[in-house]
């Protein structure tokens, strides 16, 4: 958005003068207040710094019980959720990432925190993108804008068995929102296995106007050979066919030929690489023993090319192969995936989330 009130902010406008209040919430300030950051007394660092006292980094982190949601920000608008940075332990598929906007029971925003940061299968992968930045060692970055205009609720739930320490910090603004600001949303959806000759669905059920601008994918290969003929589907506003049909996996996310490079030994790799708008940052290859599988992480953010509806969208993609006698496969993979989107509320209410045997990484 091209905006001066400090919704928005490009280098193109970083020298104008805005009414918009800067305000960043974490452990050393839980509400955002003016004034407000470190001030603790006690928290996470208090015997690191019990020789030094308040405003020595007491309160850098917070300790999630299993099974107990912590609220990350509780925020009265209007404004905009600017940046978002976290690192967090344990198994990133337990983690649940909810937003919620103007006070909707249902969430806009429901992922496990790993998917949503384009790092689907529990370990690192750097990601360097406008949208989402993964950095050493396991630092999770999201600028994707955010703007509510009553009040804004983060929270993230623990659902495995152990604890988890969660470092975070949530940049954001309070300033007028434009009457033509959409809401962000984001949905993790997987399907292990996908059923012989069934498309994925990325998304569906979303009923009003906006825009899709991402997706992000785990893909887990179950077969031999090349995996990514399937083409992906945006049916929009009643649509019986697509409007807008894609040539291929590798194609949707910017690559060509497989993903393929020659290695140094003379022969062909899977190469990744991670860019502005798209990357497949992650391979995670056989191991000749008990990693048995290929398993891909892809992104592609429609920034410049944002896909606009007026009243519904849905978006499926196939996994499609090769078999003998040069024909496809309908291919039965372990896909999951998250879609990020604006729309105007209120949004309809998600699938209900797998349970955590379905989520898990195995």
């Amino acid at each position: 958005m091209a905006s001066f009130n400090g919704l928005g902010t490009n280098m193109g406008n970083l020298c104008r003068l805005s009414d918009a209040q800067s305000r960043s919430i974490s452990p050393e300030n839980f509400c955002g207040e003016k004034n407000g950051g470190g001030r603790a007394t006690e928290g996470t660092g208090s015997a690191c710094a019990r020789d030094l006292g308040v405003g020595w980094k007491l309160s850098p982190s917070v300790r999630i019980e299993p099974g107990e949601t912590f609220t990350l920000a509780d925020i009265d608008g209007p404004g905009a959720i600017q940046q978002i940075w976290m690192t967090v332990t344990g198994h990133w598929r337990y983690s649940i990432l909810r937003a919620f906007w103007d006070g909707q029971e249902q969430p806009s925003v429901e992922s496990p925190v790993g998917d949503f940061f384009a790092c689907g299968w529990g370990e690192y992968a750097q990601v360097s993108s406008l949208a989402v930045c993964v950095n050493p060692g396991s630092a999770f970055n999201s600028y994707w804008e955010m703007p509510f205009r009553t009040h804004a609720k983060l929270t993230i739930t623990n659902i495995a068995d152990e604890a988890i320490t969660v470092y975070y910090q949530i940049n954001y603004t309070l300033t007028e929102v434009p009457e033509d600001c959409a809401y962000f949303h984001a949905q993790f959806r997987r399907v292990n296995p996908l059923p012989y000759k069934e498309v994925y669905t990325i998304l569906e059920g979303v009923e009003g106007a906006g825009q899709y601008v991402g997706t992000y994918m785990a893909w887990g290969v179950n077969n031999s050979g090349w995996w990514g003929e399937g083409e992906i589907k945006f049916y929009m506003d009643g649509d019986e066919y697509p409007t807008i049909c894609g040539t291929g996996t590798e194609d949707y996310f910017c690559g060509s030929y497989n993903f393929e490079s020659k290695s140094a030994d003379g022969g062909r790799e899977y190469r990744e690489f991670t860019t502005p708008y798209a990357g497949m940052p992650q391979v995670l290859r056989p191991d000749g023993l008990y990693r048995s599988q290929q398993r891909f992480g892809l992104y592609r953010w429609h920034i410049s090319d944002p896909v606009r509806f007026a009243s519904d969208l849905r978006v499926t993609i196939q996994a499609l192969g090769w078999r003998s006698g040069r024909r496809y496969l309908p291919m039965q993979d372990d896909i999951a995936s998250v879609a990020y989107w604006y729309q105007a509320l209120p949004t309809a209410r998600f699938p209900q989330l797998p349970d955590r045997d379905y989520l898990e990484v195995i």
